[in-house]
């Protein structure tokens, strides 16, 4: 199991069961592990925005947290309305961003 295997299994142990993302290359070792870890379903999305808009909705609707993968700072700051929107909601989200190493 490598790091990012185990941060999609610590997700999932929290109650997380969907990640709705926009990832870049900084991102793709999360996106990859995906596949061995078949509790956690992601959803694709074209834009940060539209990302963490669907992960408020689906955590308000499914009364559970949801993940949201973005890339850089760039793509959090793409995102930041939504997440502003859902702390304010106080909805669960989990938000992961990557980083160059």
């Amino acid at each position: 199991m490598n790091g990012a295997q185990a941060l999609i299994r610590t997700l999932v142990d929290a109650g997380v069961d969907v990640c709705f993302m926009n990832p870049g290359t900084s991102e793709m070792h999360f996106v990859a592990a995906l596949d061995s870890v078949p509790e956690m379903r992601g959803v694709l999305a074209l834009f940060e925005g539209v990302a963490t808009g669907a992960a408020d909705g689906y955590a308000r609707m499914a009364d559970k947290p949801a993940g949201v993968l973005l890339h850089l700072g760039p793509g959090l700051g793409n995102g930041l309305a939504n997440l502003h929107n859902a702390r304010k909601g106080q909805v669960p989200i989990v938000n992961i961003v990557g980083d160059h190493a």
